[in-house]
């Protein structure tokens, strides 16, 4: 029990760090962008093709990859997971905030058509509330494939060992395009294919489209990642926790090797 409270102080300790030393605007585009993907996720795509089926999500997700991409960087794939349960569970209040306001009395602006007010102040309720299994489906499928990203990432630079664009670019790219991938084929399978009436199909041609077309803004916007990662670095940004970690880890060690002993 002792171990555990120890274990538990330790985290909580390390989580502050972590919020304190990552840069707020960062934060915040991250923040935003899961809650944007997930809202967008409600939205499909008229492609005019039958087996074509995509989301809006795909319009913002990409940011959540590259934006992880760069603090495993920076900060290590257990920060970035963090970061990234944090985001969830923002995103679920908010959901649970736009759920009550949809079960308040009143009106939408744009319900304000005639004979049309009460079909279409429902349909906005339903639209901002949500429903359970989208945001359900979207948030297992972003925490899975988050995990999955970031440490895949994490993996990918110990590999390649340079700190450079080349190194950063490879690991960047491959993990945004396997973790796009088991981000959009969850969210397929439990939302899609049982609600939306969606084929095996359409679920796997959307993950794969959805995978290039997120994985196509990471290979345009990466340089700008790269350079922020690069003058986090050279600012020394996130510096105590960074040294939290690497305190708590060499404090760790002997306390590991007399157990051993």
């Amino acid at each position: 029990m002792e171990k555990f409270k120890t274990l538990l102080s330790r985290e909580f300790a390390q989580t502050k760090a972590l919020l304190r030393g990552m840069p707020a605007v960062t934060m915040a585009l991250f923040v935003i962008s899961v809650i944007g993907m997930n809202l967008l996720a409600n939205k499909s795509i008229d492609t005019g093709v039958s087996w074509l089926a995509l989301d809006a999500g795909i319009l913002l997700s990409w940011l959540s990859f590259l934006t992880m991409d760069i603090t495993v960087r920076r900060f290590g794939p257990k920060a970035a997971i963090k970061l990234s349960f944090i985001a969830a569970f923002i995103n679920l209040l908010l959901a649970l905030i736009l759920f009550i306001a949809s079960r308040i009395p009143g009106v939408w602006g744009e319900s304000f058509v005639e004979g049309s007010e009460d079909v279409i102040n429902t349909a906005l309720n339903n639209t901002f509330a949500g429903t359970w299994y989208v945001v359900m489906g979207s948030t297992i499928a972003f925490l899975c494939s988050a995990v999955v990203n970031n440490l895949l990432n994490w993996a990918l630079g110990k590999a390649l060992k340079s700190r450079g664009f080349g190194a950063f670019a490879v690991r960047s790219y491959v993990s945004t395009m396997v973790g796009q991938f088991v981000d959009n084929m969850l969210f397929s399978l439990i939302v899609s294919l049982n609600f939306f009436g969606w084929s095996i199909l359409q679920c796997v041609t959307c993950s794969l489209t959805g995978m290039l077309v997120e994985l196509l803004c990471e290979v345009v916007f990466s340089p700008i990642g790269y350079r922020i990662a690069r003058r986090w670095e050279k600012d020394n940004v996130g510096e105590g926790y960074i040294s939290l970690i690497s305190a708590d880890a060499q404090n760790a060690a002997p306390a590991d090797a007399t157990n051993n002993a």
